[in-house]
């Protein structure tokens, strides 16, 4: 069983949202790399955990979601990352993939003692998660081409407290090496 996930942050999204024109550009250049990112989790066998944002809608599950955002005039930011059938999908409220979910525990049941990181926002959700996780004495690793941001100087020093103060592995999906990054201590 592999002790590594692959989890993609907040990348269903309809991008109607207050600062969305700040972050789009970033999303745009990020995507290939979460793409390939997504691609080689699947072919490598790597669980690809999805943790979404509801955006308000308590009623509604991850399908709804995903209908939603590929409705939206964003479709080509999504359509690409879509979950196939073997992702795993968890719903959030806020800003952490660990606060009131069931994150936690469904890594534990998976055997999963390391986490890559990606998707959105760099200096918001992923440095939260990043830190959520690094109390849970899980290791992270964040590929730094693989997340997008809104202020590239915030998500600059999310990246280097990141790496300085919660020992995230910062790499890129090219080096991303899923073996050596999980024996990280």
């Amino acid at each position: 069983m592999s002790t590594t996930a692959l989890i993609v942050i907040d990348m269903i999204n309809t991008y109607d949202h207050e600062d969305a024109e700040l972050l789009l550009p970033s999303v745009r250049k990020a995507l290939p790399a979460v793409v390939r990112l997504i691609d080689r989790a699947r072919a490598d066998g790597v669980p690809v955990i999805y943790a979404n944002d509801n955006f308000g809608e308590w009623r509604s599950h991850h399908g709804e979601l995903l209908e939603t955002a590929l409705a939206g005039p964003h479709a080509e930011l999504v359509d690409p990352v879509r979950p196939d059938d073997s992702s795993l999908f968890i719903i959030k409220a806020r800003h952490s993939i660990f606060f009131e979910t069931p994150m936690t525990y469904l890594l534990a049941q998976l055997g999963i003692d390391h986490v890559v990181l990606c998707g959105q926002v760099t200096e918001q959700c992923v440095l939260y998660s990043a830190l959520d996780a690094h109390i849970r004495h899980l290791k992270v690793t964040v590929p730094d081409d693989a997340v997008a941001h809104i202020h590239p100087d915030l998500a600059d020093a999310a990246l280097r407290m990141m790496e300085r103060n919660m020992n995230t592995h910062i790499c890129t999906v090219d080096t991303l090496d899923w073996q050596a990054a999980a024996r990280r201590d």
